[in-house]
């Protein structure tokens, strides 16, 4: 089984509900600025990327220097590891198995924080118990996958305290963060604590997961210098640079697909539930499910791709997380589960 979702290239797939991404889809400007870096394809692209920095910042309002752009998400989770080498990392179950990749490639010692059921899979105060000084680094994702759920800000900013009292490095994963709503997001609070790293990407919003294009924020000069020196040269192609300074002027963009998704969400959720499936409370553009029915296979003999979370820790059999798409390919996922 894959660890992620997206597997179209082993299976035949006529709908891939297994990622999530916008279903709005790219937007037109966006994919102009990548048919027009094909002409720039002949010089190297900027190793500072100095154009995509510029208008990041003036897109988050924050400092050029607080920031730093990978390929994708993933690839900062590694320059992290590697700049910060932990050698103990506190990871919440079930969570996206970047964080526990990224820890093993520098061989951390793994504590995982088991969320609870029965709380709806929901970071608690009681994980203070386990961040102590031998504790590094504190992976988090705001909002969580495979649940969508956000994060208590009251609770986060408690040991957000905790953790810099116990000198623990706290990377909030918000690659979501724009189908929620900015106000759920920490983004604010890079400005007040030096051991906060906040990690995005412009993949899943502007629907660009080929492209490969992801930031991270941190106040931190020196752990940032640390993380900047274990990203490779020229790793952000002209493709990738020239998209990102299109997609940091799409606020409205971003706004209308924020309504979509909730729109869109609570119509999958009702249905969903109507049918007779189990949901857990999402703010995102993914929901968890629980069935006792072998929904993978039997929706995949349909052509239909889902995300099997059978293989996330903490979860087990049962579970699935299905991607928020365009109404009319909700409605043909909702009743080819209702007729199995």
């Amino acid at each position: 089984m894959s660890i992620h979702g997206g597997d179209v290239y082993r299976n035949h797939v006529d709908m891939d509900f297994s990622i999530n991404v916008n279903p709005l889809g790219t937007p037109e400007c966006v994919k102009e600025a990548l048919h027009r870096a094909v002409d720039l394809c002949g010089k190297y692209p900027d190793m500072e990327a100095e154009k995509l920095g510029e208008a990041v910042s003036t897109f988050l309002g924050v400092p050029k220097e607080y920031l730093l752009f990978g390929n994708g998400a993933s690839e900062l989770f590694m320059a992290i590891v590697r700049g910060i080498k932990p050698e103990k990392v506190v990871i919440p179950a079930p969570s996206f198995y970047g964080y526990e990749y990224a820890a093993k490639s520098v061989d951390s010692d793994i504590i995982y924080y088991e969320m609870k059921q029965e709380n709806n899979f929901c970071v608690t105060e009681d994980m203070n118990c386990i961040l102590t000084e031998d504790v590094d680094i504190l992976f988090l994702a705001n909002p969580g996958n495979p649940i969508g759920n956000l994060l208590d800000k009251e609770m986060m900013k408690e040991m957000l305290l905790h953790c810099r009292d116990k000198g623990i490095y706290v990377v909030v994963d918000e690659c979501f963060i724009e189908f929620c709503g900015n106000q759920f997001s920490f983004l604010p609070e890079t400005a007040k604590f030096e051991n906060l790293i906040l990690v995005r990407a412009f993949t899943k919003i502007f629907a660009i997961p080929g492209v490969r294009l992801g930031y991270l924020v941190c106040k931190n000069e020196a752990v940032h210098t640390r993380i900047a020196g274990q990203l490779p040269e020229w790793n952000l192609s002209c493709f990738a640079q020239e998209a990102g300074c299109i997609c940091a002027k799409q606020a409205e963009f971003i706004e209308k697909t924020g309504n979509y998704i909730e729109k869109e969400r609570q119509f999958m959720e009702k249905n969903l539930r109507k049918i007779g499936l189990r949901t857990f409370p999402s703010a995102s553009n993914f929901i968890m499910i629980y069935s006792d029915i072998p929904l993978y296979e039997k929706l995949l003999e349909k052509g239909i791709l889902i995300r099997d979370c059978s293989n996330f820790k903490g979860l087990g059999k049962g579970f699935y997380r299905i991607a928020v798409k365009r109404r009319e390919e909700n409605e043909i996922l909702l009743k080819a589960i209702e007729s199995l």
